[in-house]
């Protein structure tokens, strides 16, 4: 199989941790083709989407910088001539990725296999999309209104504030009722009313872990990673700090991920990061979920032969 990589610059990768890496290197073990592309290299031309790809050889070496890949000068190649594209920048979600899903549904109406689908992509923010299995989910409110953050700081006592747009735990600010900088807080999160928030009561599970559970084709991978805050903090994003336990999946998760799995599945998303802490579901990662690597190393179960036996049963070839 032919397969496409659309990615951050191959040279910031941390082959270590990264998910993307661990399917290259497990798609190149079964003699699979991998090429690289980055937004930039996506275009409309012709009448069709095309990317400028280089096909890439892994070199074996696993350290950070570009001696674990070797790349061929790009080459001009319409998106339907790959088994599989798979969607894999980071965030953040801005324009530009919108502009790539919108070049992407395009490719999929040529016949490309797109991963994620781009619209389902867009229309799962990693945030809002929990709104839509409500009955899983800690209180939470969705506003740009003071007053009415402010209503549910008063009924709650303990909360918890984040950006619709963030990623890795930024900006994520944890409020109690008798926080002195609550105006701030509020004021520098919505730009002063300008931009809508997240609101969730806090979950004293976190101390715990932020749970991630990946779903590959609607069926959870059996370990979560349970990012365990640092002292004194949270937020149990790696980024801040956390450190990262794998755990078998508790009877609540296994709940939840055969829940949304056959949902999400039916969109096109076939690799989905959930985010549970304690029994809520806090979010939905659809861009770009990562964990294979830490969850490999802790337990032995490969998470990225999962993902690529799954692509080779639906792959187009």
């Amino acid at each position: 199989m032919k397969l496409a990589f659309i990615l951050d610059q191959l040279d910031s990768i941390r082959t270590y941790k990264d998910s993307s890496f661990a399917m290259m290197r497990e798609a190149a073990a079964r003699g699979h083709r991998l090429f690289a592309m980055q937004q930039g290299d996506l275009a409309w031309k012709d009448g069709m989407t095309v990317g400028f790809a280089r096909a890439l050889v892994l070199t074996g070496e696993e350290g950070d910088g570009h001696r674990w890949y070797r790349a061929e000068e790009p080459q001009e190649m319409p998106l339907q001539e790959f088994d599989a594209v798979l969607m894999r920048k980071d965030p953040p979600f801005d324009m530009e990725y919108v502009y790539s899903t919108y070049l992407l549904e395009l490719a999929e109406n040529q016949g490309a296999h797109v991963i994620n689908s781009p619209r389902a992509i867009r229309d799962h923010n990693e945030k809002l999309a929990i709104a839509k299995f409500p009955q899983f989910t800690a209180p939470t409110l969705v506003t740009r209104q003071e007053h009415l953050l402010r209503d549910f700081l008063a009924e709650h006592g303990d909360i918890v504030l984040k950006p619709l747009d963030g990623m890795g735990g930024a900006s994520v600010f944890r409020v109690h009722s008798a926080d002195h900088n609550i105006s701030v807080i509020i004021e520098t999160l919505t730009h002063y009313g300008t931009r809508t928030i997240m609101a969730q009561r806090h979950i004293p599970e976190i101390a715990q872990g932020d749970k991630r559970i990946l779903l590959i084709d609607g069926e959870p991978v059996p370990y979560s990673l349970a990012r365990i805050p640092k002292a004194g903090e949270s937020r149990g994003n790696l980024t801040a700090g956390g450190t990262g336990v794998a755990q078998p999946l508790s009877a609540r998760d296994q709940e939840i991920a055969a829940a949304l799995g056959p949902s999400l599945r039916a969109q096109g998303l076939m690799l989905v990061g959930l985010d549970v802490i304690g029994d809520y579901l806090t979010e939905i990662n659809v861009t770009s979920p990562t964990c294979m690597q830490e969850i490999a190393d802790q337990t032995g179960f490969n998470a990225a032969a999962m993902m690529i036996d799954a692509i080779e049963k639906t792959g187009k070839n």
